[in-house]
This record gives C-alpha cells, sequence and structure tokens, in this order.
C-alpha cells in the first residue's frame, strides 16, 4: 500500500507543478489530438482547457504555416526531440505570437512513443525587443556607413575590427583588406613610430582627444600616396575590452584652399609692395628725368655735355620702363588710357619684337583688320606682347626650329566662359558679358602641365635660369589693370597659347598729332604745385618757370588751399598730387572746387589705380600726368589744359 501512496502522492505533486507553471504544457497524441491543457496554455493560447482538449494540434498554426504540426510529429515518431524552436502560433483572438517550443516523445513503460509534450514559452517581448536592437543597429549602421568621415575601431594592439564606406573609399581598399590588419596600413612609414607611441598612451589613459588640426597628420592611400588628414580619437568599452575609435577627415581640399589663400596674400602683399615702390620710385625719376631734360635745353646743341646728358635721361627712361612692370604685376597700370587698335599695335612693333627673339624662331602674325578698338595704355600693351612672344620663342629649345603665331580678333563671351578664365586666379572681379577684343600668342615648344600652368603667373616660378624678370607675372597685372582675363591652352609635347581677352570699346581712335600743342609756352600763368615731395616740387617749378609760367608750391592738400584762399582767382591751374599725407588729393580737389566751381586742376600721380581714377570721375578734374615727365612734356600738357574750355 505505502507503493501505490508515494506513487500518488508524486503525481498529484507532478500535476501542481504543471498546473502552476507559466508555461504551455500540453500533452498530445501521435496524431496531434490534444489530451492535456494547462493554465498556462490557457493564458498564452486564450483557449479554455474544455475547448482545446481533443482537438488537433493545427488549430493554433497560422495560415502560413499549414504543415509545421506534421513535421514535428514526424520527427517525434523517430524519437527525436525538437528543442527551444522560435515559431508562431495563433491566439484565440487571432493574433499570432511568438513562441519557442519544446517538444518530446512520451514513451510507456515497454519504451514504446505513445505521445508527445509540447512545451511552449512566450518570446512575443523577447522578438520585439530582438528586432529593436536589430533595428537600432542598422539605423547606426546606415548612420555609419553614410557618415562623411571615416571611421576606425581598433583594439589596444592595433588590430582594426571595423571601418565604413567612407574608410574604403578614402584609402583605396575594399573592406575585407582592412579588417584584420594592423592600423599602420593606413599610416605613412615617416609617422608609425609617433603613431606607436599615442596609442600606447592612449590605452593606457583612454579618452576624448579633439581634431589634431596642428598634429600635420598624414594618410598612405593603398597606392601609396599620402594625403592630409584630419582625427579625433575616442573609445567605447566592450564585453571583450575597450576599443579606440578614430574619426578621421580627407582635408586635402581644405589644404590647398590655404594655400592658395596664401598664395593670393603673398602676391597681394607683393602687388602692394611693388606698387608702393614704383609709386616713390617715379617721384625720384620726376627729379631725375625733369631736370635732365631742362639741362639738356639749357646747354647748345654742340655742348658736349649734352652727351652724358642724353645718357641720363635714357637712363631714365629705361628706369621708368621698370617701374612700368612692376606697376603692371601690381594691377596698376594704367597709364595714358587712349582707343587703340591691337592689330594696329602689334604690327607697329613687329620688328621690335624680331630682333627681341632667336633666330630659329619664326614670328607669324594673322591680324584682323577693321578690329574694335581698347581702352588702355599702349605702352602696357605693348610689353603683354612683347613678354608673351618672348616666354613664347624660349619655350622653344635653342636646337629646335618653331614658330610663334600672333593672331587678333573679337568674340561675343558669355558668363559660362568667362567663368572658365584665369581671372580669379587674377583676382578680377566678374566681368561682364559683350565683345573682347582677343589677342592669342601660340607657340610651338615644349608645353606646360596644367600644374605649371598655375604656377607659370607666380613672380617667384620660373622653368628657364634665373633673372629672368617679372615675365607673365607683369602679364597678370596688365590685364587685371585693363579689367580682363585670360586663357592658357596646353598640354606637354605641344606647345601652349596664351589668348587674352580685353574689353571692347566703342570709342573711335585719337590721333597723336591732335595731341601736341605748337609751342609750349606760357604767358606767365600762376600755377599752383601742391606735391608732398620735395624734388617733385622743384621739378616742376624749374620746368614751369622754364616755360613761362609763374609758379607756387605747396607740400600738401591742406597748406595749397591755404595759398588757393589767398591767391583765388590768380591761380589759372593746380598740379595736384592724388597720393599725400595731411590730405590727399581727392579732398583737396572737393574743397578747391567748392572755393571755385570752374577751378582746373591737372591730376599728377607715380601710379594710377583704376579704382582712385574712379572717385576723381565727374568731379570736374582737367586731366591726369603720369610721373616721371619730362619738361617738354609737362610743358604741353599745362598748355593743353590751359587752352581748353573751361571746366
Amino acid at each position: 500500500m505505502q507503493p501505490e501512496t508515494g506513487f500518488s502522492s508524486a503525481e498529484a505533486l507532478l500535476a501542481a507543478i504543471v498546473e502552476s507553471s507559466e508555461d504551455a504544457i500540453i500533452s498530445k497524441t501521435l496524431d496531434g489530438i490534444v489530451l492535456t491543457w494547462n493554465a498556462g496554455a490557457e493564458r498564452l493560447y486564450g483557449y479554455k482547457t474544455h475547448e482545446a482538449i481533443g482537438r488537433n494540434m493545427t488549430f493554433l498554426l497560422p495560415p502560413d504555416r499549414p504543415d509545421e504540426e506534421i513535421e514535428i510529429l514526424a520527427a517525434i515518431r523517430r524519437g527525436e526531440r525538437v528543442q527551444h524552436q522560435d515559431t508562431r502560433r495563433l491566439r484565440k483572438d487571432g493574433r499570432q505570437i511568438d513562441v519557442s517550443v519544446t517538444i518530446s516523445p512520451i514513451c510507456d513503460r515497454s519504451g514504446f512513443i505513445t505521445g508527445a509534450s509540447h512545451v511552449a514559452r512566450d518570446i512575443t517581448q523577447r522578438k520585439q525587443a530582438e528586432e529593436e536592437i536589430r533595428e537600432s543597429e542598422a539605423t547606426l549602421r546606415a548612420y555609419l556607413e553614410s557618415a562623411g568621415q571615416g571611421v576606425v575601431a581598433a583594439e589596444p594592439g592595433g588590430r582594426i575590427v571595423l571601418v565604413n564606406r567612407k574608410v574604403e573609399e578614402m584609402f583605396g581598399y575594399q573592406r575585407d583588406q582592412i579588417l584584420g590588419q594592423n592600423i599602420t596600413l593606413l599610416i605613412p612609414e615617416s609617422q608609425r613610430d609617433g603613431h606607436s607611441n599615442c596609442c600606447l598612451d592612449f590605452f593606457e589613459h583612454p579618452r576624448q582627444r579633439p581634431k589634431g588640426a596642428a598634429m600635420n597628420l598624414a594618410g598612405l592611400r593603398r597606392d601609396g600616396d599620402e594625403f592630409p588628414i584630419e582625427m579625433s580619437l575616442s573609445y567605447v568599452k566592450t564585453a571583450k575590452g575597450t576599443l579606440g575609435l578614430a574619426l578621421i577627415s580627407d582635408i586635402t581640399g581644405r589644404v590647398k584652399l590655404e594655400q592658395q589663400l596664401r598664395q593670393t596674400q603673398k602676391l597681394e602683399s607683393l602687388g602692394v609692395l611693388a606698387g608702393g615702390v614704383a609709386h616713390d620710385f617715379n617721384n625720384l625719376l620726376t627729379g631725375i628725368l625733369g631736370n635732365a631734360s631742362l639741362a639738356l635745353e639749357t646747354f647748345s646743341t654742340d655742348h658736349p655735355v649734352r652727351t652724358q646728358i642724353r645718357d641720363i635721361l635714357h637712363a631714365s627712361e629705361r628706369a621708368s620702363h621698370l617701374t612700368r612692370q612692376l606697376l603692371a604685376y601690381a594691377g596698376k597700370g594704367h597709364f595714358v588710357v587712349e582707343p587703340i587698335n591691337l592689330s594696329g599695335l602689334v604690327r607697329e612693333i613687329s620688328n621690335l619684337i624680331q630682333t627681341s627673339i632667336s633666330r630659329n624662331v619664326q614670328l607669324r602674325l594673322e591680324l584682323q583688320e577693321e578690329l574694335p578698338l581698347v581702352e588702355a595704355d599702349a605702352g602696357q600693351l605693348q610689353q603683354l606682347i612683347m613678354n608673351l612672344v618672348i616666354n613664347g620663342a624660349e619655350a622653344i629649345g635653342p636646337d629646335q626650329n618653331g614658330a610663334v603665331l600672333v593672331t587678333t580678333g573679337v568674340e561675343q563671351v558669355d558668363e559660362a566662359y568667362l567663368n572658365s578664365t584665369l581671372k580669379d586666379v587674377f583676382g578680377t572681379p566678374d566681368l561682364p558679358e559683350g565683345a573682347y577684343v582677343t589677342l592669342q600668342v601660340h607657340d610651338t615648344g615644349c608645353g606646360m602641365d596644367e600644374e605649371t600652368i598655375v604656377k607659370a603667373f607666380d613672380p617667384f616660378f620660373t622653368t628657364k635660369f634665373t633673372g629672368r624678370g617679372l615675365g607673365l607675372a607683369a602679364v597678370q597685372g596688365i590685364v587685371r589693370g585693363h579689367k580682363g582675363s585670360l586663357k592658357v591652352y596646353s598640354s606637354p609635347g605641344k606647345g601652349t597659347t596664351f589668348k587674352v581677352l580685353l574689353p571692347a570699346s566703342q570709342a573711335k581712335p585719337t590721333h597723336k598729332s591732335d595731341l601736341r600743342v605748337a609751342s609750349p609756352h606760357g604767358e606767365g600763368a600762376l600755377i599752383l604745385v601742391i606735391d608732398d615731395e620735395e624734388i617733385v616740387r622743384r621739378t616742376a617749378k624749374a620746368m614751369l618757370e622754364r616755360y613761362g609760367y609763374s609758379v607756387v608750391v605747396a607740400e600738401n592738400g591742406k597748406d595749397g588751399l591755404d595759398l588757393f584762399h589767398v591767391l583765388d582767382d590768380k591761380v589759372a591751374l593746380v598740379l595736384l598730387d592724388m597720393t599725400m599725407p595731411v590730405m590727399g588729393g581727392e579732398e583737396t580737389l572737393r574743397h578747391l572746387r567748392a572755393k571755385r566751381q570752374n577751378v582746373k586742376v591737372l591730376l599728377s600721380s607715380g601710379y594710377n589705380e583704376v579704382e582712385a581714377i574712379r572717385r576723381f570721375s565727374g568731379k570736374g578734374l582737367a586731366g591726369f600726368i603720369q610721373k616721371p615727365y619730362s619738361a617738354i612734356v609737362m610743358a604741353e600738357k599745362v598748355k593743353s589744359v590751359l587752352a581748353a574750355m573751361p571746366v
């Protein structure tokens, strides 16, 4: 009797355990008919015990899993166990739930399989959590892959465990070629020692480190090219330890822009220096050239000293030509602006050009007739043409025969074409669409690559021997000063073409014979000279008095105004320097015209910035004379201004 009581107690205990379980515990026949159904099954599936017992388990199967119960029972008949299988089941309310099922064979005392036990656990929340994790990982992966920076994660030893797409693009590797490799794969050899020390320190004391912009870091591409990078470091702690996380930016574009900015600033600084030197030098040359020209007129034609004086004049003129180059480079090269036929100008200096180039180079001209005029300084354009032709001729080796072709023409250009020129390199503002006169100089020389083309306008760069002057840098200044632009077509071994574009003018040509004054002598008219340079004041006074004028001088605008207030209508003309301390030329002119509206003012300067001339435009300026000037040029200019109609 005791064994039966023990058995019953065990059976009752087992039944209590089954009934109290949170899991669904079901027994069924080998045909799938439900035999027992516990409270956990009621909670999980929503069916009461009496609703489930006697039914085939297929009533719990979703429509998309019609054969799953057949497959499970087949495995049970073979004595196999289905353990922790994740699947879906259908509740009474029609809602599908995620479950994990374990199904085992039930055997009788003889070992025959008579049925199956079915244990199911609700894993819906777990599945949702897993799905959320997967979605979160997918989102993070998407962010990682679309990041504009390269992301590299590495172990303390330097082994790479994660990279994103940007790293592949940046370094030229496929992902499987990077993962598992040491981080030194991406670092130039020259920086590897420093990197090793940095890594040791970083993993000993993990911390955030901002962008190392000042560290001059570089990356190493698969093809061996090095490129500048900026990198910030961070770290993440994982179950396997700390990982170093590097965010890498390719700053090649920024470095190039910074280099271009530094180059532009350097050239602008040189331009300011060149303009200032030329201005001051022209003031000195005014004294030299003016006094030498006066001395030459003083001596008789057979006096032996005239030879030395002529040498002084010639040397002064050459020095003046050098200042023109400096002013051209500085973009301040407008001197005597007049309507010019570019074809005629090229034709005029063709003989001079031919004598300036090697005999093995043939000069050819294809000049368009009936060309629109350009508003320009003839001397500046002559220098531009000479520099381009000489540059082209020197590109042809001394042991080769070649040619330089000079052509002129006119084109209607639009904004897109102008944007393709080198105007931005020159610092030229946006140019208007319309008609442009073109000058093209083509040589059959060695040609240039793109890098050389950009450097060609740097005054410190040359592909020739040293001591060649400003060359293309002066061309740059002349083009910029005339509000034009330039294109360069070249490739190694195929020659070079420089194409200059100058705005076409509607003006008519002015004949130089019309500018000559028959007799430059004055008739005692009073001239007020206002200039801050003593040598210029003395020279101008001597020049004008030599030609019959009365002269008073002032060293700045304020003193000049004081004199003008005293002399008033006795002053026939004011020779006014453009740049002075205390009171500049523009302010002085404004006060002069306030005192007398029709006062005649002749502006003079060692350089002539286009912007400064524009400030005087419409303010009654009677004329402009460029320093340095000779006595006869000064006298003729003053005579022509005095003879003109009142302002």
